[in-house]
């Protein structure tokens, strides 16, 4: 996937564009809505990521531009304005999904990989283990339909063990996939991350088994009574 970053933060999307790297994707970053407004129109990008406050052309310009031009992808708008009337406005003027200021990088992978799905025409927009679901584009994770606050850190882990549900997810693959812009995710906090989901999954029909030198396994919790124990 190419994706197309505009955002006039420097160190932000120096951090950004490493963090998608490290997901496998190639990545073209512009600072200014004057340089998007071309760029964006030629059709060589899979999805956008548009920071609002842009220098020369604001990015609600820059939206509007494209999806005038016919622009069809998906669009991801960054911005700082937390208010509800920036939000419709953004969604109304064709952006396809939100995020705001400050974020965490797992939460805007995880929101690229959902416009992703829906761009392709998949319906996969809830995946389950057991008695959890996940709903990937609301970012929401439910308990027989109540809902089960986590940090974007441990929502992040937690879909990608859901997305593996049954299988051996690698230490290193989640290392690879948590690490922020700020610091590298270490294998100690890989464990840490892993100790406060089972405790907050201990009652909830899953476990988090440890397949000692691969990585972890989340199952529904009937499928722990034998191998690796839970630990």
């Amino acid at each position: 996937m190419r994706i197309l970053l505009v955002e006039d933060d420097p160190a932000l999307s120096l951090g950004v564009a490493r963090g998608l790297e490290r997901e496998g994707w190639k990545v073209d970053v512009l600072h200014d809505g004057e340089q998007a407004l071309g760029e964006g129109a030629l059709g060589r990008h899979d999805l956008a990521i548009l920071d609002l406050g842009l220098p020369r052309r604001d990015g609600m310009e820059v939206l509007r531009h494209w999806r005038g031009r016919g622009v069809r992808m998906p669009v991801l708008l960054l911005t700082a304005r937390d208010e509800l009337h920036d939000r419709v406005q953004g969604l109304d003027a064709g952006a396809d999904d939100y995020l705001v200021k400050p974020f965490d990088l797992p939460e805007l992978l995880a929101r690229i990989r959902a416009l992703k799905r829906r761009a392709q025409g998949r319906v996969d927009e809830v995946i389950q283990c057991g008695d959890l679901r996940l709903d990937l584009v609301h970012r929401e994770l439910t308990h027989h339909g109540q809902r089960i606050a986590l940090s974007p850190r441990e929502l992040a882990l937690t879909e990608l063990l859901m997305q593996k549900a049954g299988r051996v997810v690698p230490k290193d693959s989640i290392v690879a996939r948590m690490s922020t812009w700020e610091a590298d995710f270490s294998e100690n906090s890989v464990e840490v991350y892993v100790h406060r989901l089972r405790k907050r999954f201990a009652d909830l029909g899953v476990v988090i088994r440890t397949v000692r030198g691969f990585g972890y396994l989340m199952e529904p919790a009937q499928g722990a009574a034998d191998g690796q124990p839970a630990g």
